[in-house]
């Protein structure tokens, strides 16, 4: 056997057999001095894997981590508070064995039910945090599972602190029926109260999170991460096969498909989790934001570099400035992001249908104020051109740049966006989901929107494709950018039968960044250098900066009503 040959192998041949065997299929931490793992076989020292973050050090994978142990590696030493010990779990269905059930793993792992709640410090900020337990019955949520949760987002609510669930369940309990059942609603209604109290939850999904859990608190997050493979669906693997009677491909349900999907906001190591879950919750601390508008509304100017006012533009020919719009050495979205803010934190998904490369955004930080920044990503390269679609969003782009500018309002975040496409893409499957009501809905939604909203054109802003991007406060323009009701090419074959006659065209649309600022369209234009190129576009990001620090100070000071009136005003007068 390959088991008897790994023993003859290696020094620890004196451990007897049964010491080593895992049951199979199940990735949890073996007990003892060596074991093997149960995903590669590989044997390793136990001592070595709880060192490593539970996780091989052989294969990589993921071993299951127990509740306290979750809550050792992402919390600050000594700062767990455990809330609501001791709540006794009934037998609504009078199921026989099932007291005896729950004795038993209570004497076995040492827990009172399946999940644990309370209060820690993560880096030094408060948050209230669940952890869900395999161990128990699976992590099942039964009446005591959605009540320790509920309770536990409630006292969030009442004490306005953000809540960290991490879901790693088999689902709904079968043995407390439709009670169980009920423990969906209660964990969503709680969530909703918090969510409407501006307050944040981030859902940590690991293997498995399925069922009831899945289709409850675990989705709802504001920010849903996800460990590496995590297995996450509402039906099991197995039960899909058996229903549809066809094997399910490779890594479905996995979280690297959620990913895909635009289910989840990111994947994110577990070595790295307490740094990324600190990163976002400072980014969402209301004394942050407090004192960041503060500091901007102390700021000096940065430099002292005018922006172009429209009488000292360079002299080319329109079409030359489309040409130059759709130059492949010309900076790109992501460099502006990277030029300009930091501490960037990409979210990914329209939690709908995918994950648009066509679209980059997430939250930022801008002279310490935590902002939303949304960019059309266009490529530096052909490949990357490819995988972005060349800067073309479908439906699921515009939805997560919507989706992202929601949150925004939420926590009271200003949002700035970087416009970059030839158009919405048009395609059989953008027309199949919806590409026009998409951008419908990102147009009427960012005219109301409750925050700062800007707009920069900074290559290409063509048709509706870039104005669900524009729908704000004020658009910029780069001086070689262009911004018209569609390409040039398009306009001469519609209006002409030719598209070759695309450099006429571009002449009659009045589509240059001169054109529009004498039109009251756009409110600045940024002088670019003659060789524009990343190695050149600091010259345009330091006046840039300057003007989102003025921005800033102005709108921030604004009313909610005051910056929906402005801005319904500014479109109206058009």
């Amino acid at each position: 056997m390959k088991l008897d040959n790994m023993f003859k192998k290696t020094k620890y041949s004196t451990i007897r057999r049964n010491e080593i065997r895992s049951r199979a299929g199940h990735p949890e931490v073996p007990e003892g001095l060596l074991k093997k793992c149960n995903m590669c076989g590989a044997a390793i020292i136990t001592e070595d894997v709880k060192k490593g973050f539970y996780i091989c050090p052989q294969c990589g994978g993921y071993f299951r981590v127990h509740a306290y142990r979750r809550i050792e590696m992402v919390t600050d030493a000594g700062s767990f508070e455990e809330w609501d010990t001791g709540l006794a779990t009934r037998n609504p269905l009078k199921y026989k064995g099932y007291p005896e059930k729950l004795e038993g793993l209570k004497e076995k792992t040492g827990l009172d039910e399946a999940v644990i709640t309370g209060k820690a410090k993560i880096k030094g900020s408060e948050t209230v945090i669940g952890v869900c337990d395999g161990r128990f019955l699976m992590a099942s949520m039964g009446e005591v599972v959605g009540e320790k949760i509920a309770r536990a987002v409630e006292r969030a609510t009442k004490e306005k602190l953000p809540v960290i669930l991490f879901a790693c369940s088999g689902g709904a309990r079968m043995q407390e029926g439709i009670t169980s059942l009920m423990q969906m609603a209660k964990t969503s209604a709680a969530l909703k109260r918090h969510s409407e109290a501006g307050l944040l939850y981030i859902s940590v999904l690991t293997d498995p999170t399925t069922g009831g859990v899945t289709a409850s608190f675990a989705m709802l997050g504001d920010i849903i991460l996800a460990e590496p493979k995590a297995l996450i669906g509402f039906a099991g693997p197995r039960v899909i096969e058996q229903t549809i009677g066809q094997k399910l491909p490779k890594g479905f349900q996995r979280s690297e498909f959620l990913l895909e999907h635009g289910f989840i906001d990111g994947i994110v190591e577990r070595k790295n989790l307490k740094e990324t879950l600190s990163r976002i919750l400072k980014l969402h601390e209301e004394t942050e934001m407090q004192e960041a508008k503060e500091d901007i509304s102390d700021a000096a100017p940065v430099c002292g570099e005018a922006v172009s006012s429209g009488r000292r533009f360079s002299k080319l020919a329109p079409w030359d400035r489309v040409m130059l719009s759709r130059m492949q050495d010309r900076p790109v979205g992501s460099q502006y992001i990277d030029g300009l803010f930091s501490d960037f934190i990409e979210l990914h998904g329209d939690r709908l249908f995918g994950d648009d490369q066509a679209i980059i955004g997430g939250v930022a930080r801008f002279h310490g104020m935590p902002v939303t920044v949304i960019t059309q990503a266009k490529g530096t390269n052909t490949k990357e051109n490819i995988r972005r679609n060349f800067g073309m969003p479908s439906p699921e782009g515009y939805r997560k740049a919507l989706r992202l500018m929601k949150q925004a309002e939420k926590f009271g975040r200003p949002v700035i966006c970087f416009v970059d496409t030839p158009g919405a893409f048009c395609g059989l499957e953008a027309e199949e989901r919806g590409q026009g009501e998409a951008i419908a809905r990102n147009i009427y939604e960012m005219s109301a929107l409750k925050v700062p909203v800007l707009s920069v054109i900074i290559g290409e802003g063509g048709s509706g494709g870039a104005l669900a991007m524009a729908t704000s406060d004020e658009v910029w323009m780069l001086e070689n950018s262009v911004y018209s009701i569609l390409s040039p090419e398009g306009f001469a074959s519609i209006l002409w039968k030719d598209s070759s006659k695309a450099k006429e065209a571009a002449e009659v649309m009045r589509l240059t960044a001169k054109d529009l600022f004498e039109a009251g369209i756009v409110e600045k234009v940024f002088a670019e250098p003659e060789d524009f190129s990343i190695s050149t576009l600091r010259t345009v990001l330091r006046p840039m900066e300057e003007e989102i620090l003025r921005f800033l100070k102005e709108y921030t000071q604004m009313s909610d009503e005051e910056l929906r009136e402005h801005r319904y005003t500014r479109f109206r007068k058009l």
